[in-house]
């Protein structure tokens, strides 16, 4: 259903698209409408056959092939058409300004003296009394006729060209983001029931790296060398590893076993690893080294870390079970759980977790999505606190379907421990 109702979605604004862009800029029949017109179509054409044909038996190597303009030509589809959308305000006022211009240009051209004066009927002058237009004004009034198509196709040209810009550079600079790897935040958060002896303790937090026919190997290195930096102390992978089987990606995430801790590394999944083939993802990460938390806890020296499935395997008969993962704990001891959607945090409240390290929103990846990503989370990006419980949510190291971020920088987050005690 979400990938009918985003095709159907991205087909209505390739109709806009291809009306301003197309139909209002070139004359029919000509050369560059077909071409214009065919570019149009291709776009979520390529976009249908990623979509649906990697999902039914479609080669991986010719999805990887597809992948990039489709996906590319759905960000720079959605930012022309918010550019086209500002354009319309701008529109009326270049038709309206180019008018004028043409009318004070037709009144400064002098007119020649008449051989004779006519002296006019009565009717003419009743008619020029009454405003009648004459000869002159309907010459005038027919030309600017004429005219007025070709300004609007000035003017369609015009916008068109600026708003191919703006969303060209946008999604250029946005792609560039992601490809060069994700930055690193750091965020402390004070636990009361941490021991003096734990104070600064570092947890390296990475979410939504999404490793698929877009992002692969080469990408999962620099996430790798961008964790390893940090020297965490533990890291905590929270979901949204993959897109795509391990047959597939098999390659892709064997740079996962270079990730280095001094407590290891720890995953929990996200919605994509059910999208994905769970059970076979949750045995693969552990053979790339990876501890995985599947609604258990394991008790470090200084706190307990606990993980939850990710609330999409509910519908697998494989939800989050914070009764198994956190039921029979010591409540004198610190608590960090990990989850990979933030909207669990009013169960972690119940629970009494001191903290909760959450991916999942990507920030909102790309404005203006960035502002109705709130509508359906309690916290996009950062450090809340809900009741006694912290939420901290990262915004993710990659990104889903296009490889762009505008307004939402990816990242990799420090999450440094702080004793109230020390």
């Amino acid at each position: 259903m979400f990938i009918l109702l985003l095709l159907g979605t991205t087909c209505a604004l390739h109709g806009y698209l291809w009306w301003r862009l197309v139909r209002n800029t070139t004359a029919r029949g000509t050369a560059s409408r077909r071409l214009g017109t065919a570019l149009v179509l291709a776009g979520p054409a390529l976009l249908a056959i990623v979509l649906i044909g990697g999902r039914n038996g479609l080669p991986f190597e010719l999805v990887q092939i597809l992948a990039w303009p489709a996906y590319l030509w759905l960000a720079l589809a959605a930012y022309l058409t918010i550019a086209l959308l500002a354009g319309e305000i701008v529109r009326p006022v270049l038709l309206r300004w180019l008018r004028r211009r043409h009318a004070r240009r037709q009144v400064a051209v002098p007119v020649p003296a008449p051989a004779a004066v006519a002296v006019p009927s009565a009717a003419a002058s009743d008619d020029a009394e009454q405003g009648a237009p004459t000869a002159e004004s309907r010459d005038g009034r027919a030309e600017d006729d004429l005219q007025d198509p070709a300004r609007r196709r000035f003017v369609a040209r015009l916008v068109g060209g600026a708003a191919g810009v703006v969303a060209a550079g946008t999604v250029g600079y946005g792609t560039y983001g992601v490809l060069r790897g994700p930055g690193v935040k750091h965020v402390t958060v004070p636990l009361a029931k941490l021991p003096r002896a734990a104070h600064g303790f570092r947890i390296a937090v990475v979410s939504d790296i999404h490793l698929g026919a877009v992002l692969g190997r080469g990408f999962a290195e620099k996430v790798v060398a961008t964790v390893n930096a940090t020297q965490p102390d533990l890291i905590a992978v929270v979901g949204d590893l993959v897109d795509g089987t391990v047959e597939d990606l098999r390659s892709a995430v064997e740079p996962l076993t270079g990730l280095r801790a001094r407590h290891g590394a720890f995953f929990v999944t996200g919605n994509h690893e059910y999208f994905s083939g769970v059970e076979e993802w949750t045995r693969h990460v552990q053979e790339l080294g990876l501890r995985l938390l599947a609604n258990e806890r394991v008790e470090l020296a200084a706190f307990d870390l606990a993980g939850v499935n990710d609330v999409t395997g509910e519908r697998y008969g494989d939800g989050p079970d914070f009764a198994a993962a956190l039921g029979d704990r010591d409540p004198a001891r610190a608590t960090v759980l990990l989850a990979h959607q933030p909207i669990v945090i009013h169960e972690a409240v119940r629970h009494g977790v001191d903290l909760q390290l959450s991916g999942h929103t990507h920030g909102g990846q790309m404005w203006p999505v960035t502002h109705l990503a709130g509508l359906v989370n309690p916290t996009v990006a950062g450090l809340d606190r809900y009741g006694d419980t912290y939420l901290y949510v990262t915004r993710g190291a990659g990104a889903w379907g296009p490889p762009t971020r505008v307004g939402a920088p990816s990242d990799v987050t420090v999450v440094e421990l702080a004793s109230t005690q020390a």
